[in-house]
């Protein structure tokens, strides 16, 4: 699938290379001119809502009380939330304050030969601002804000990969109740070979050994038919963290698994890599970061204070505020550093260095994002090939086995034939759901990938239930 992502991060990093902070081009990431799994060049619309196309409804409920109780999206909306009391400050301090004062005081006059205490009133209002003449407030205001946006987008991350790792687990668990069936059937399997065996036995028709190797068999399978129980266990624990629920009360009945698999459109856009929100994300701290360099810069500029004060003084309460008590005044309060000893500089230099880290987190996030992307797409192309191979496996090891059990029965070949036989049906079938929930697992890790689902006609569930 062509992608042409280069205008994308043209316009997301070198958009303001007239700003304070300053970037080298050649260390931001180039983006691919395809991935290796090509396709079509089709754009899909997006859609934020994508386990929908799985049509399991428990899988829907499932992420709907994930999304209203998981402790990590609580965390990373507290982030925000400290992140907008940030820039409501910021934004303060480029307003002009007001205040209002109050006080009374009792004193005498020095001089006199009899003191003679008196109380004195006083009532003002006061106004301060500072004329931000580097620029410094105004950028510090432009590097809360984007704080904001990369909480947002952080909180936003939190979300995706909540809903997919719910999805995920959810999908393991259904995929590790198919496979106990499976064991579970040849267990079943193997204890009608034993009673079949211990009748031969005490007709004499079969050694000792025979006995031992088929008790040998369904004692095997019994163990793993109750290590399949212990991980589905593990399985329903870790889905009720991921629902902030208690795992003693969380339960998930098995049932049938008739999930649908959607289909991945032939051609997946550059706007589905676009959105993931972790990289708009650093993208956001890569810009907050420019934005911090100029507030350092801005600090070698002179402040220049305005300050307005008016109020009243009087020794009685009563004519306080008449206009023979007034007083006023107005200031203007200039400071220029001379000699810091290198603290703004300092300032600089660490506003640059932490520049240069964002860009380096970026580019680092970006090809996370890219290798994320190719892993999955890869997968399921391979597993697609894959499971159909392991389609053709189970029903030739299923017919060997139907073949391997009648003859048995009818004493033309050996119980180690007959054996052999079950074991590799059992494995082949379990290899199979492998496969199948592989798929599963890649489909939703390539929406992880991808920020998110997609929605058009090429997409579809896949044809009947699997």
């Amino acid at each position: 699938m062509k992608l042409n992502l280069t205008p994308l991060f043209a316009a997301l990093l070198l958009a303001g290379c007239a700003s304070v902070g300053s970037v080298d081009p050649a260390r931001l990431p180039q983006a691919p001119a395809a991935y290796k799994t090509t396709g079509a060049s089709d754009a899909p619309a997006l859609t934020e809502t994508w386990w929908q196309p799985f049509a399991d409804p428990v899988l829907d409920d499932l992420v709907a009380r994930a999304l209203s109780a998981n402790t990590s999206v609580q965390a990373a909306a507290s982030r925000l939330a400290q992140a907008r009391a940030a820039l409501g400050s910021a934004q303060a301090d480029r307003l002009p304050q007001v205040g209002a004062t109050a006080g009374a005081g009792r004193s005498s006059t020095p001089g006199q030969l009899v003191p003679q205490p008196a109380t004195q009133y006083s009532a003002g209002l006061n106004l301060a601002y500072e004329l931000d003449l580097g620029g410094r407030l105004l950028q510090a205001r432009n590097a809360a804000a984007l704080d904001v946006q990369a909480r947002e987008q952080l909180l936003a991350d939190a979300r995706l990969l909540v809903q997919a790792n719910v999805a995920r687990g959810y999908l393991a668990l259904r995929a590790l109740d198919a496979e106990r069936d499976i064991v579970r059937s040849t267990v079943a399997a193997y204890a009608d070979t034993l009673a079949l065996t211990e009748k031969r036995a005490r007709a004499g028709d079969v050694a000792d050994l025979d006995l031992a190797r088929v008790r040998a068999e369904l004692a095997a399978n019994e163990a793993e038919a109750l290590a399949l129980d212990r991980r589905r266990v593990e399985l329903e624990t870790a889905l009720a963290v991921l629902l902030g629920e208690p795992a003693s009360g969380f339960q998930l009945a098995p049932t049938a698994w008739t999930t649908a698999l959607p289909t991945v459109p032939a051609g997946l856009p550059s706007e589905l890599l676009q959105r993931r929100p972790d990289l708009a994300a650093a993208r956001s701290q890569l810009e907050a970061a420019r934005a911090r360099v100029g507030e350092a810069r801005a600090a070698w500029w002179p402040s220049l204070s305005l300050t307005v004060q008016g109020g009243g003084v009087s020794n009685e309460l009563s004519t306080l505020l008449k206009s023979g008590a007034s007083t006023w005044g107005v200031g203007l309060l200039g400071a220029l550093p001379l000699f810091d000893g290198g603290r703004r500089e300092a300032g600089v230099n660490a506003a640059q260095a932490q520049l240069d880290g964002s860009v380096i987190a970026f580019r680092e996030q970006f090809l996370l994002a890219l290798k994320d992307v190719e892993d999955q797409l890869g997968a399921l192309a391979l597993l697609q090939a894959q499971g159909e191979a392991n389609a053709r496996a189970v029903a030739a090891a299923g017919q060997a086995l139907k073949l391997s059990d009648t003859r048995y029965r009818n004493g033309l070949v050996s119980q180690l034939e007959l054996l052999d036989a079950r074991r590799s049906e059992l494995a082949n079938r379990r290899a199979a759901l492998q496969v199948r929930s592989a798929q599963y697992q890649a489909t939703v890790g390539l929406i992880r990938a991808l920020g998110g689902g997609w929605r058009d006609e090429s997409v579809r569930l896949a044809a009947g239930r699997r």
